[in-house]
């Protein structure tokens, strides 16, 4: 064996014992193994253990650019081992430091110098420019907070002290977002990879296809299904999309729909994947964390909205499919009934992940743990369509889990640096002054001018970096001008992930372009055009947080009603058709009604006008219909 593949094949298995130990951790950490072993460990020390195998993996698996690399050259497996060495010390020596910190002794700063750099460097790797441009901004703020101007001033730190505070403090690097990722959004992880080994992914695809593709438009039917239950547990959009992506698209586009609509349809399916629970791309537990509630009370919030989206992307793309005569599509025979009778067993994990975090009422990550012993289980008894899980399947899980961890662990080891130099120079009350300052009492003003701020932030950056960046920086604006707490996390979450699929950095449809072989802008305006609710849904619930189930079951179902309603309204309007085509004057009427019925609680009245404009948009639909019985064909247009 040449030299170059024994190097390549010896940083391979080394990656590979740095990922499973990531998860072998985890696991060991959420059973309270050094407790009932009589280990006081204290939780900064573990999330330090898992750092420096993040850091040492990202030195080894990705070169300078963030591309794979087949052989390690001396500087990055030097850099890995400095980083890896030095947390490891950090790890077993954290009580010792801890204590001395207000002494701020050389091995702090050793730590701290060591962290942030080697924690920079991995997110201009993985996580790209935008977001190190972003942290670099922050630390180089804090450096120079004294010569801000205004209200901005802050209290400067000598770079000797920022390292020590940044990367060493536990309100800063070792703060929440890093206990949220390596001790609970891990383990979601290695239960979404568990699943898909064990047949998983097939089983969502074939049910979708069983479900809707029989139906008016079913290949985007499919991918809208398909890319829900998909990316509420990948948790990511872009490789959401290039996951279903290369199955629905070209399916999509064989069944009639445009290439830049099949690219747009996929995009915003699968960005609605972190919308929706039970992992909405961490953000769900980081928020619990952040807001100090449940995870329950996130995920019920998060539940009619994320219905809401999906609700209008399906009546868009069947809207669609009757305009342009799309027909059903292939499904290869299959049927709801074969599907269940083949994957039921996929149904019994996720029942007791349900009834774990809903009915017991145990912790996430408890929940999730629980949920993949389950998979194990049945995964090992019975498979899907040919496919088993295997103990080599399963010992891919562990390394498979661990790499997909390196790039949301860095990210929020970096949003700790924001929150630290947040928290040290208070600069993080002073934006919330100067927002508010900025639009007075005008709310509607600063819910446009946050939302435009959270689309320009969230650009090129991954679920949980736009949240845990947004929930420091827009959030608490919301929160001292009134808006509810979850509200206004919900609100920012929702435009952070619009980022997704609004131009010039729309990273999902952008990754959906690349496959249909359309013009990225093209796709990403389409993609605009087919998730435009997903730009209202969040001035909505704030406006009405019986949405968001804060309120009676008669609120909640009427602000519900009125909602798909006025939804149903101006997507019509948008496609230009209903029961037929539609013209111009008919198209604006069905807007225009459409978002009357929306219901918008700024206004200074109750809900009365909503449901009298609901009421003439179903006086709107009688006339279709009763038009269409007079015209001859489908395709005419009133």
């Amino acid at each position: 064996m040449p030299d170059q593949q024994r190097q390549g094949a010896r940083t391979e298995w080394a990656i590979a014992v740095l990922a499973t130990t990531m998860c072998v951790a985890c696991i060991l950490w959420n059973i309270e193994a050094p407790t009932r072993l009589g280990l006081a460990i204290l939780k900064q020390q573990y999330m330090a253990f898992q750092l420096g195998l993040v850091l040492a993996i990202t030195f080894l698996k990705y070169g300078p650019t963030g591309a794979l690399k087949t052989k390690v050259g001396w500087v990055d497996g030097v850099f890995g081992l400095i980083a890896f060495s030095v947390l490891m010390y950090a790890a077993w020596d954290f009580a010792w430091l801890l204590y001395e910190q207000s002494y701020r002794p050389w091995q702090i700063t050793m730590i701290g110098a060591v962290v942030t750099l080697s924690v920079m460097e991995g997110i201009r790797r993985r996580a790209g420019w935008m977001l190190f441009s972003i942290v670099s901004v922050f630390l180089v703020y804090a450096l120079f907070a004294d010569l801000a101007p205004g209200r901005l001033i802050g209290k400067a730190l000598s770079p000797t002290r920022l390292v020590q505070y940044v990367g060493f403090d536990p309100t800063a690097v070792f703060s929440t977002p890093l206990a949220v990722g390596t001790i609970i959004v891990l383990l979601f992880v290695f239960f979404g990879q568990l699943l898909f080994a064990a047949g998983g992914g097939a089983f969502f695809t074939d049910l979708a296809m069983a479900a809707t593709g029989r139906a008016r438009g079913g290949s985007a039917k499919i991918a809208v299904v398909g890319s829900a239950l998909f990316g509420s547990i990948s948790g990511s959009a872009v490789s959401n999309v290039v996951t279903t992506g290369v199955i629905t698209i070209p399916l999509m586009k064989r069944g009639g729909y445009s290439g830049k609509d099949a690219g747009a349809i996929e995009a915003v399916a699968s960005t609605g994947g972190q919308l929706t629970p039970p992992i909405m791309g961490a953000a769900a537990f980081l928020m619990a964390e952040f807001l100090e509630i449940s995870y329950v009370t996130v995920a019920t919030a998060a539940l009619l909205p994320a219905a809401l989206y999906y609700f209008s992307v399906f009546a868009q793309v069947d809207l669609i499919a009757g305009r342009d005569h799309i027909k059903a599509t292939e499904t290869d025979g299959l049927t709801t009934r074969q599907v269940l009778a083949e994957g039921w067993h996929f149904v019994f994990p996720f029942g007791i992940l349900f009834a774990a975090l809903f009915w017991w009422r145990l912790d996430p990550e408890k929940s999730a743990l629980i949920a993949s012993v389950a998979i194990v289980a049945v995964g090992f008894l019975r498979g899907y369509r040919g496919q088993k899980l295997t103990l080599p399947a399963f010992g891919r899980v562990f390394v498979e889990t661990g790499i997909a961890m390196v790039d949301l662990i860095l990210i929020v080891a970096a949003a700790g640096f924001v929150i630290g130099v947040l928290n040290i120079t208070g600069l993080g009350f002073a934006l919330t002054l100067v927002l508010i300052d900025a639009v007075g009492s005008n709310i509607l003003l600063l819910l446009g001018i946050s939302a435009l701020i959270c689309i320009v932030l969230g650009m090129g950056m991954p679920t949980s970096g736009v949240y845990v960046l947004l929930a420091t920086l827009v959030a608490p604006s919301l929160v001292e001008a009134g808006i509810e707490p979850i509200a206004a996390h919900l609100f920012i979450l929702y435009f952070g992930m619009m980022s997704m699929i609004t131009p010039p950095v729309a990273l999902a449809a952008f990754a959906a372009a690349a496959i249909t072989k359309e013009d990225a802008l093209a796709t990403g305006l389409a993609a605009m055009r087919i998730g435009w609710a997903a730009f209202l849904l969040p001035f909505i619930f704030v406006a009405s947080p019986a949405l968001l189930m804060r309120s009676g079951t008669a609120d909640i179902a009427l602000v519900l009603a009125l909602s798909a309603i006025g939804i149903l309204g101006v997507t019509a309007g948008i496609v230009g058709f209903w029961s037929r085509g539609l013209n111009t004057a008919v198209r604006c009427l069905a807007i225009l009604l459409g978002l009357a019925t929306l219901p918008l609680g700024f206004l200074p009245f109750d809900n009365t006008p909503h449901i009298v404009a609901a009421v003439c948009l179903f006086a709107l639909v009688a006339m279709l219909q009763i038009t269409k019985a007079g015209t001859a064909g489908n395709g005419g247009t009133i």
